[in-house]
C-alpha cells in the first residue's frame, strides 16, 4: 500500500508522541528525517524541562500553570504538555480554545487545565464531565455554569477572570465585586482562582497590579474564597515579580524563547530553544553573473556564487522577511537567505566554494547558533518573536529529540 502524505504526516506526528506502532522518537535522525525531504519540526523535551526549572527557579518555587495555547507556541500541543506534565513545578495548563482543552484530556493528561476562553453551552457539560477547569469571564457566567453542573452531574471548578485594563476579556474590575460575591455562592462550584491579564506596558501594569489586589481584597474582606490569584505571564516572570502571586503562567519562556527584551531578559536567566524547523537541501546549483534568484529578481549575482534551496517557506511559518539578513545552519556554517521566501521554498547563498549538497541537514530556526535563535531570527525579520514560533504550520511532523 503507497504511503500518502496525510498517512505520512500524521504517522510522524505519532511518532513524536510515542503512538504504539508508530516510529520510535529518539535523539538524532529518525525515518521520518533520513528519507524524505520535507521539512520538519525537532522538540526538545530536555530543554522544555529545564526551561520549567529556571522559570520556578525565577518565581521563588510557585507552582506554574503552563500556557500551551495556540497549539503550544507551535511547538504541538499534546507534544509538550505529555513532555512536562510530570515535572513537580507542573500544576496544571492553560488553554483558550474548548477543543484543545478536551484534546489534552485525550491524549491522557490529568493535571488541571484552565480553558480562559468563553464556553459555549453545548459544550459545558462535556467540558465538566472532563475535570476541565472553566473561566467566568462573562455577566452571565454563573447561569452557564450553573447549566453545565446540572447537565453533567458533577461539580465544576472555576477560575473568575477579572479585566484590570487589558480590555480584551474578563468582566471590568471597577463593577466585579457584586459578581465575584454572587460566584462563590453557586451550588456545585469550585472556586479554584481569579486572574487578570496585563498590557505589558510596565507603568500601567502597576495600575493593573492595584485593582486586582483591591478586588480580591475587598472580596475577601466580605467573605469569598478566591482560591489562587495569578496574573504573571512570561514577561511578568521575568520583570514584574510583584505579580509573581500565588502562581505564575508563563507560555514563551517554557519553549526558550525570551519574552520582551532578549538581551536584558537574558542577563537574568538563560533559556534554551526547545524547537529546531529543519529541513534537507534539495538543489545546488551555481549562478553565474547576472542570474537572479526568486521573486522579484531581488538577488542578482555579480560573480560566479553557488547556491542551496530549501524546501521550507513561508507557508511552513518561516517569515518572508527572513530575507532581510536573516541565515541558516548548514553543516555547521552559517549562510545568508536571499532573494524572497516564497510559500515552500528558501534560497540561502553558499558562497564562490561549493560547501553544500543535496541532502544535507540544514536549521532554520533552533538553539544550534545565536544567529537562529527564536528572538535572533525575530528580529532581524522585524516581527515579534511570538509570531516566529506561533506562525510555525501545525502540520509539519514533530519528532521529539
Amino acid at each position: 500500500m503507497s504511503l500518502s502524505r496525510r498517512t505520512f504526516l500524521g504517522g510522524v506526528a505519532a511518532a513524536a508522541l510515542g503512538e504504539p506502532g508508530q516510529l520510535p522518537a529518539r535523539t538524532g535522525h529518525t525515518a521520518a528525517t533520513t528519507d524524505r525531504f520535507d521539512p520538519w519540526l525537532e522538540v526538545d523535551s530536555a530543554a522544555l524541562r529545564y526551561n520549567v526549572r529556571v522559570v520556578s527557579r525565577l518565581v521563588g518555587g510557585r507552582p506554574i500553570m503552563a500556557v500551551v495555547k495556540n497549539n503550544a507556541y507551535g511547538l504541538g500541543l499534546t507534544t509538550v504538555a505529555t513532555a512536562i506534565e510530570s515535572l513537580p513545578e507542573i500544576m496544571g495548563f492553560a488553554v483558550v480554545r474548548t477543543a484543545a482543552a478536551l484534546e489534552l484530556r485525550e491524549a491522557g493528561v490529568r493535571k488541571p487545565v484552565l480553558l480562559m476562553g468563553l464556553f459555549a453551552d453545548a459544550d459545558g457539560a462535556a467540558l465538566v464531565a472532563r475535570g476541565i477547569h472553566l473561566s467566568l469571564c462573562t455577566d452571565d457566567a454563573g447561569e452557564r455554569v450553573a447549566r453545565a453542573v446540572e447537565r453533567a452531574g458533577r461539580p465544576a471548578h472555576v477560575h473568575l477572570y477579572v479585566d484590570t485594563g487589558m480590555s480584551r476579556m474578563g468582566v471590568p474590575y471597577h463593577r466585579a465585586l457584586s459578581w465575584v460575591l454572587d460566584a462563590g455562592r453557586l451550588e456545585g462550584v469550585h472556586i479554584e482562582g481569579m486572574f487578570t491579564a496585563f498590557t505589558e506596558d510596565p507603568e500601567f501594569d502597576q495600575e493593573q497590579l492595584r485593582r486586582f489586589t483591591a478586588l480580591a481584597g475587598a472580596a475577601r474582606a466580605r467573605g469569598a474564597n478566591l482560591g489562587r490569584l495569578h496574573a504573571a505571564s512570561s514577561a511578568g516572570v521575568f520583570n514584574f515579580s510583584e505579580a509573581h502571586l500565588d502562581l505564575v503562567r508563563p507560555g514563551i519562556a517554557l519553549f526558550g524563547a525570551y519574552p520582551s527584551d532578549a538581551a536584558t531578559e537574558r542577563t537574568i536567566a538563560e533559556l534554551r530553544p526547545a524547537v529546531r524547523l529543519r529541513a534537507r537541501v534539495v538543489r545546488v546549483e551555481q549562478l553565474r553573473p547576472g542570474d537572479s534568484v526568486s521573486y522579484g529578481r531581488r538577488y542578482v549575482a555579480s560573480e560566479p556564487t553557488w547556491i542551496a534551496t530549501l524546501p521550507v517557506g513561508h507557508a511552513d511559518g518561516y517569515p518572508r522577511a527572513a530575507v532581510s539578513g536573516s541565515v541558516v545552519l548548514i553543516n555547521s556554517r552559517l549562510y545568508p537567505v536571499i532573494g524572497a521566501v516564497s510559500a515552500s521554498h528558501t534560497i540561502v547563498n553558499v558562497g564562490s566554494e561549493r560547501t553544500a549538497a543535496i541532502g544535507d541537514s540544514a536549521t532554520l530556526l533552533g538553539p544550534d547558533d545565536p544567529a537562529i535563535h527564536p528572538n535572533a531570527l525575530a528580529t532581524t525579520a522585524g516581527v515579534s518573536v511570538y509570531d516566529v514560533l506561533m506562525h510555525l504550520n501545525p502540520r509539519l511532523p514533530k519528532v521529539t529529540v
